[in-house]
C-alpha cells in the first residue's frame, strides 16, 4: 500500500516527516487525499514553540507532543466509509484534516468547494471561518469605525472582512512595515504603524476624536492588552479574535466597568453545532460564504500567500518560521 508522509511536531521546534499507513474510512468518514494544506503561522507555532505558555492554561493542555499538525487541508474525496453515500466519491472538499497525504474525516466535517476556485485560495478557508464568526459575534454595524489589532493572517482576514460589512474607516495596525503593505488598496483602510509615538492621537484624527467603535484583539500577546483599550471608545466593543497567551494586569473598573465597554471572546467553537432560524452560521455555511465571495472576486487571497512548497521541503517551511516568521504569511504545502 502506498505510504502516506505526515508532519509530526515531537517536541519544541523538533518537526519530521514520518511515512505512516493511509487511513481506512470508518462508519460515517471519508477518505481524502490531499492536494494543498495550509501552515497555520499561530496556532501551530505557538503549539510547536511552547514559549510564552503560562502552565496551567489552555496553550498548555492543548497540543502535547507527539503532535500532527494542521487544520486547512484541501483535497479530493477517493474512499468512504460505511452508510456514506458513494457520490462523494471524487468531490473536492476542504476539512480540518491534518498535514498528510491521505487523511479520514466525518462528513459533517467536510466542506463542498461548491465553485471553481484556485485551490491554494480555498485552503484560507478555516482562517475565514474564524474571522467571519467573530465579526457575527461582534456585530459589525455598516459605517463603524474598526481598528484591527495585529496583521497576521487573522487580522488580515479581519480588514478585508469587515469593509465587505461596511466597516468605514477600518484601522490597520501592525509593527511590519511588510504586513502593512500586504493590505488592500482601499482608501477607507488606513495602515498605522504600531511603534507611532502617539497611537492614541492618530486614531482620534481617524475618527474625528471618536476613537474606534470596535477593536479586534489579534496580537495574541496578553500583556499589549491593556494598552489597546485606549484606543476604544467609551462603551466600545473588544474582540477577542486571538488565543491571547501569557500573563496581563487587568483593570476591570479602568477597562472594563467605567468606561463600559463589551469584551467579547470569539473563539471558533463559538459557531453553533447546528444551524438555527436565529443563527444559521455554522462553520460550513462560513466556508460555503467564503469559497462565494472568492470566487466573486470580492477576496483576493493570492496577496496573502508569501511561501510555496511542495510537502517534501515542510522542515525547511518550519526552519524558516521558527527562525523568522516576519515575512511569512501564508505558507502553503503542495501534496501533489
Amino acid at each position: 500500500m502506498e505510504a502516506n508522509p505526515t508532519i509530526v511536531f515531537y517536541g519544541p521546534n523538533q518537526v519530521g516527516i514520518e511515512n505512516r499507513t493511509i487511513p481506512q474510512p470508518e462508519k460515517g468518514e471519508l477518505l481524502i487525499k490531499t492536494l494543498k494544506t495550509l501552515i497555520s503561522t499561530g496556532t501551530e507555532l505557538t503549539i510547536l514553540e511552547r514559549k510564552d505558555v503560562p502552565v496551567g492554561s489552555g496553550w498548555d493542555t492543548y497540543g502535547k507532543f507527539p503532535y500532527l499538525p494542521g487544520y486547512d487541508n484541501i483535497g479530493i474525496v477517493i474512499g468512504v466509509g460505511d452508510e456514506v453515500d458513494p457520490l462523494w466519491i471524487g468531490k473536492k472538499v476542504a476539512t480540518y484534516g491534518i498535514h498528510a497525504a491521505y487523511v479520514t474525516v466525518s462528513v459533517e466535517e467536510a466542506r463542498i468547494i461548491h465553485r471553481e476556485i484556485n485551490d491554494e485560495h480555498a485552503a484560507f478557508f478555516t482562517i475565514a471561518e474564524i474571522v467571519m464568526n467573530s465579526i457575527r459575534r461582534g456585530k459589525i454595524i455598516f459605517g463603524e469605525s474598526v481598528l484591527v489589532y495585529g496583521l497576521g493572517l487573522l487580522g488580515q482576514m479581519a480588514v478585508r472582512l469587515v469593509r465587505i460589512c461596511g466597516a468605514t474607516p477600518v484601522m490597520a495596525l501592525d509593527i511590519s512595515p511588510m504586513r502593512l503593505a500586504l493590505l488592500p488598496e482601499d482608501s477607507s483602510v488606513i495602515p498605522i504603524d504600531a511603534l507611532d509615538d502617539d497611537l492614541l492621537t492618530a486614531v482620534e484624527r481617524i475618527t474625528k476624536g471618536r476613537k474606534a467603535d470596535v477593536i479586534f484583539e489579534v496580537t495574541g500577546i496578553a500583556s499589549l492588552i491593556p494598552k489597546e483599550f485606549k484606543l476604544l471608545r467609551n462603551q466600545g466593543r473588544f474582540v477577542v479574535l486571538s488565543s491571547p497567551r501569557g500573563d496581563s494586569q487587568f483593570d476591570f473598573h479602568d477597562l472594563c466597568n467605567s468606561p463600559s465597554f463589551e469584551i467579547i471572546g470569539a473563539h471558533n467553537a463559538s459557531h453553533p453545532v447546528h444551524a438555527t432560524l436565529d443563527n444559521p452560521w455554522t462553520m460550513r455555511r462560513d466556508a460555503e460564504l467564503f469559497f462565494d465571495l472568492v470566487a466573486n472576486s470580492e477576496l483576493d487571497m493570492e496577496k496573502l500567500i508569501t511561501h510555496r512548497a511542495h510537502f517534501t521541503k515542510a522542515l525547511e517551511m518550519y526552519e524558516m518560521l521558527i527562525n523568522d516568521r516576519s515575512m511569512a504569511m501564508g505558507v502553503l504545502l503542495d501534496w501533489t
